[in-house]
């Protein structure tokens, strides 16, 4: 039996039950979503295998069938199980074709088309994305949902960072921003997706605000896939109306449309007084492939660092990770030696810390035997590194050499030419440049902005005299060791 012969007859069956296909539609997608997408589909005829609908504009087609296809076949399917796809046009385009118009009629309704394609403005952001959980419906990445606070622990290195992220999370709509944006850096494993997580499940568990967490991975992909299909303009509009922006590894931003338009979203959102999270590998000033606006900006917020874990925390953690083993492995038992082993042992970050403990739990649930010291020392031997050398920063050298000198910072940073403060100089930028992995503009724009020639010529007089100077090149391990201790 072909569509035409049935049109009559499905078309009757169909309206009740399109009624109900709605009904499942808006109890999936959630009202907001279901009145931006579904509520100007019009069913035109059910036939055998195959339903027909239609949709007022191109735009509403193609978004359809691009994100939604399977789920509006699937909600027919739960009514019609024979039905094995769906057909849908846009209104008018199978119709008989209207009188010719005039120019100026046609130029008018092309720009009326071109308005009405436009996604509906209370939820433009699902443009970003298609719609498959809560974080997602806002074009987010995913969120584990163990990162909360309530599994976050606290200890001196983090502290400052957890009470400005709390501080974040409990804001209302409507609230003063007290610091924008919250600017965290810290090395691998050591806490800022948690937190930035955190923040996002807390902000959106009241449902006042729309807080979108984004890696920088998917804040890229999504610019460069609005460009492509010509919605950069609703990508833009989406970020904008975002109460909190959470972005996750910041040091990824890459190519320079890409950061402009980072830079636009981020004033746009600071000066509109929405709240800015972000989460690097390292301060703002040393993402030296940022544009200096971007990197200017973000350190007129808060900068706040998470220092390395110490060995009071690093136990903390362990002890919160058997804890929440334990809440599904109810026999899973570490000793105290054991832990204090772990946490004396490896040093390197968090997830280490973690990996230790699924060790433990695979060895004793998997062979029926006890978490020992001596199990614990075979099994993690692999995770326990060799002490890295600490991280110098440009900061820290200025400082101390300028503490060695009886300089001030100030004066390294200034145009003075002086004896005095030349040789510290001089001293401080070969330094930067043999502890830090800093190129030599950017050790330069550091010293006051100075030119790359200019470091160049400090490193290399400052060579010289350490290979024919044991007094300075005394000097120069001293102010090593003070800096790697």
């Amino acid at each position: 039996m072909t569509m035409a012969a049935t049109a009559e007859q499905g078309t009757g069956i169909g309206h009740g039950s399109w009624e109900r296909v709605k009904e499942r539609l808006r109890a999936s997608v959630g009202e907001d979503v279901y009145t931006s997408w579904f509520a100007r589909i019009d069913l035109e005829v059910v036939g055998t295998d195959c339903v027909r609908m239609s949709v007022p504009t191109k735009f509403l087609k193609s978004w359809i069938q691009a994100h939604y296809s399977d789920l509006v076949l699937t909600c027919w399917q739960a009514e019609l199980p024979q039905l094995k796809r769906i057909d849908l046009t846009v209104r008018g385009a199978v119709r008989c074709p209207p009188p010719p118009k005039d120019a100026k009629t046609q130029l008018e309704e092309r720009r009326v088309e071109r308005i009405d394609s436009r996604p509906p403005p209370e939820l433009r952001i699902a443009a970003i994305a298609p719609v498959s959980a809560s974080h997602d419906a806002l074009g987010g990445s995913p969120l584990d949902p163990r990162l909360t606070f309530g599994t976050f622990v606290v200890g001196r290195s983090n502290t400052l960072a957890h009470a400005a992220a709390r501080q974040v999370a409990e804001g209302r709509r409507g609230d003063s921003v007290m610091f924008n944006p919250l600017y965290i850096h810290a090395g691998v494993g050591l806490g800022k997706t948690h937190l930035l997580q955190a923040v996002t499940w807390a902000g959106n568990s009241g449902n006042e605000r729309k807080v979108l967490y984004l890696t920088v991975e998917k804040f890229m992909y999504g610019f460069v896939a609005a460009l492509k299909s010509q919605t950069a303009l609703a990508f833009k509009e989406a970020l904008r109306g975002i109460d909190v922006l959470v972005i996750d590894d910041l040091q990824f931003l890459q190519g320079k449309s890409t950061q402009a338009e980072f830079c636009h979203t981020l004033n746009a959102l600071i000066d509109a007084g929405r709240q800015v999270v972000i989460a690097a590998d390292r301060p703002p000033a040393d993402l030296e492939a940022l544009d200096e606006r971007v990197r200017s900006r973000l350190a007129g917020g808060l900068v706040v660092e998470m220092g390395s874990l110490g060995e009071e925390l690093r136990l903390d953690i362990l002890k919160s990770r058997v804890a929440a083993a334990r809440s599904h492995h109810a026999s899973f038992d570490v000793p105290l030696p054991v832990l204090d082993y772990l946490a004396k042992t490896i040093t390197h970050n968090g997830r280490d810390l973690e990996g230790a403990v699924n060790r433990l739990l695979a060895h004793s649930k998997l062979n029926a035997t006890p978490v020992t010291l001596e199990m614990a020392e075979r099994e993690v031997r692999d995770l326990i590194r060799p002490q890295e050398p600490k991280r110098v920063k440009i900061e820290d050298i200025q400082r101390v050499v300028a503490r060695q000198y009886n300089v001030s910072r100030s004066d390294l940073l200034s145009s003075r030419r002086t004896a005095n403060v030349v040789r510290p100089r001089q001293v401080a930028m070969y330094l930067a440049k043999t502890l830090t992995l800093r190129s030599l503009p950017e050790i330069g724009r550091r010293f006051g902005g100075r030119d790359h020639t200019t470091v160049l010529h400090a490193v290399r007089k400052i060579e010289g005299l350490v290979a024919r100077d044991s007094s300075l090149s005394d000097e120069v391990e001293l102010l090593k060791r003070q800096l790697q201790e």
